[in-house]
């Protein structure tokens, strides 16, 4: 008894080594160059946007997303996941969900892992239509209509793709761009460009930081870095394409 005791303990603890063995990668995406003006979002013209309450108060249009900055240069919206060096993994259960407020499509930006489900959801009173347009071969491109108060619609890709559009036909200036890889290793930077990606297990990786406006192709800026147990640390600068 003694003996299988000891055994237990000594197994609990390696899994408790193992686990503590997990690092994070940390860093913080900074723009380079001041972007020109965004164009609007023409929601008030739209006989049917212009009339949810929210948009009706606002004092003007939204301008698209294509670079949210802050003062310090922090670009949000970019998707960061290791490229090279990670296993794949099994999807987990929980949906990553995507909704449609106020005639825009939030988050703007998100990640998930292939075959994990995405859930669209309608929080407008009135009819969108949900268009995911994948280019990767095995992803299925999909085309539904969704009415007010509707319930989510169910979408699974199996393939890795960065990034996979999703837009509103109904309404041209609605978009969500998806990247979606093979692992749990991803994260999209906040408003002021930090980025975290968690429990990454110690070894040489290629991470890669790809914004949607900049990086259209979906190839973006590579970094090689060394996970230990104090994790890592990867800054990127991105750069404005030439006008």
């Amino acid at each position: 008894m003694k003996k299988l005791i000891g055994f237990l303990g000594a197994a609990a603890c390696v899994g408790t080594m193992q686990t503590a063995s997990a690092g994070d990668i940390t860093g913080k995406i900074t723009l380079k160059g001041t972007p020109p003006p965004a164009p609007e979002m023409p929601l008030k013209a739209d006989p049917f946007c212009g009339k949810i309450k929210e948009v009706a108060a606002a004092p003007g249009n939204p301008r698209m997303p294509f670079y949210v900055v802050d003062k310090s240069g922090g670009l949000a919206d970019v998707f960061i996941y290791i490229k090279e060096g990670a296993k794949a993994a099994a999807p987990p259960a929980q949906p990553v969900v995507i909704d449609q407020v106020q005639c825009q499509y939030t988050p703007y930006v998100v990640g998930l892992q292939a075959k994990q489900k995405i859930l669209v959801k309608n929080s407008d009173p009135l009819m969108h239509n949900v268009h995911p347009q994948p280019t990767v071969a095995g992803n299925k491109e999909a085309n539904k209509a969704q009415p007010a108060n509707a319930g989510p619609l169910e979408f699974v890709f199996d393939n890795p793709e960065v990034f996979l559009r999703f837009r509103c036909d109904v309404h041209p200036w609605m978009f969500s761009y998806v990247g979606v890889v093979d692992h749990p290793y991803f994260a999209v930077s906040g408003k002021d460009g930090a980025f975290k990606i968690s429990n990454v297990p110690p070894g040489d990786y290629v991470i890669e930081a790809v914004h949607r406006k900049t990086h259209p192709n979906g190839k973006g800026i590579t970094q090689k870095i060394k996970v230990g147990a104090d994790g890592a640390k990867a800054d990127f600068t991105v750069e404005l394409p030439a006008q």
